[in-house]
Protein backbone atom coordinates (compact mmCIF):
# COMPACT_ATOMS: atom_id res chain seq x y z
CA UNK A 1 0.00 0.00 0.00
CA UNK A 2 1.49 3.22 -1.21
CA UNK A 3 1.60 6.97 1.12
CA UNK A 4 -1.38 7.95 -1.07
CA UNK A 5 -3.47 5.30 -0.43
CA UNK A 6 -3.14 5.49 3.48
CA UNK A 7 -4.01 9.14 3.63
CA UNK A 8 -7.00 8.54 1.56
CA UNK A 9 -7.63 5.53 3.90
CA UNK A 10 -7.01 8.31 6.92
CA UNK A 11 -9.65 10.80 5.67
CA UNK A 12 -12.45 8.29 4.91
CA UNK A 13 -11.83 7.06 8.40
CA UNK A 14 -12.10 10.57 9.86
CA UNK A 15 -14.18 11.83 7.27
CA UNK A 16 -12.28 14.28 6.38
CA UNK A 17 -11.64 15.82 2.46
CA UNK A 18 -8.36 16.32 0.77
CA UNK A 19 -8.62 19.95 0.36
CA UNK A 20 -9.86 20.22 4.11
CA UNK A 21 -6.64 18.46 5.26
CA UNK A 22 -4.24 20.40 3.12
CA UNK A 23 -5.59 23.75 4.44
CA UNK A 24 -4.68 22.28 8.17
CA UNK A 25 -1.45 21.65 7.14
CA UNK A 26 -0.87 25.23 5.92
CA UNK A 27 -0.92 24.05 2.27
CA UNK A 28 -3.06 24.74 -1.06
CA UNK A 29 -5.44 22.10 -1.75
CA UNK A 30 -3.57 22.24 -5.21
CA UNK A 31 0.02 22.02 -4.36
CA UNK A 32 -1.12 18.78 -1.74
CA UNK A 33 -2.97 17.26 -4.74
CA UNK A 34 0.14 16.96 -6.78
CA UNK A 35 2.57 15.85 -4.17
CA UNK A 36 -0.46 13.15 -3.59
CA UNK A 37 -0.15 12.31 -6.99
CA UNK A 38 3.58 12.19 -6.82
CA UNK A 39 3.90 10.66 -3.57
CA UNK A 40 6.13 13.26 -2.36
CA UNK A 41 5.38 14.14 1.12
CA UNK A 42 8.14 14.61 3.55
CA UNK A 43 8.08 13.07 7.26
CA UNK A 44 7.32 16.65 8.45
CA UNK A 45 4.48 16.79 6.13
CA UNK A 46 2.99 13.41 7.38
CA UNK A 47 3.88 13.81 10.87
CA UNK A 48 1.69 16.95 10.44
CA UNK A 49 -0.91 15.31 8.33
CA UNK A 50 -0.97 12.71 11.44
CA UNK A 51 -1.21 15.36 14.16
CA UNK A 52 -4.36 17.01 12.09
CA UNK A 53 -6.49 13.37 11.91
CA UNK A 54 -5.81 12.50 15.30
CA UNK A 55 -3.13 10.25 14.97
CA UNK A 56 0.56 9.27 14.43
CA UNK A 57 3.62 8.84 11.39
CA UNK A 58 5.75 6.46 12.38
CA UNK A 59 8.58 5.82 9.65
CA UNK A 60 11.66 3.86 10.37
CA UNK A 61 12.29 0.61 11.76
CA UNK A 62 10.39 -0.62 15.02
CA UNK A 63 10.97 -3.80 16.83
CA UNK A 64 8.89 -6.15 19.15
CA UNK A 65 10.88 -4.73 22.08
CA UNK A 66 9.55 -1.25 21.67
CA UNK A 67 12.75 -0.44 19.91
CA UNK A 68 12.56 2.17 17.38
CA UNK A 69 15.51 3.37 14.51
Amino acid sequence: MNISQKINMALAYKGMSQAALARAIGMTPSNFNQKYKRQTFTQDELEQIAAVLGGTYVFGFEFPDGTKI
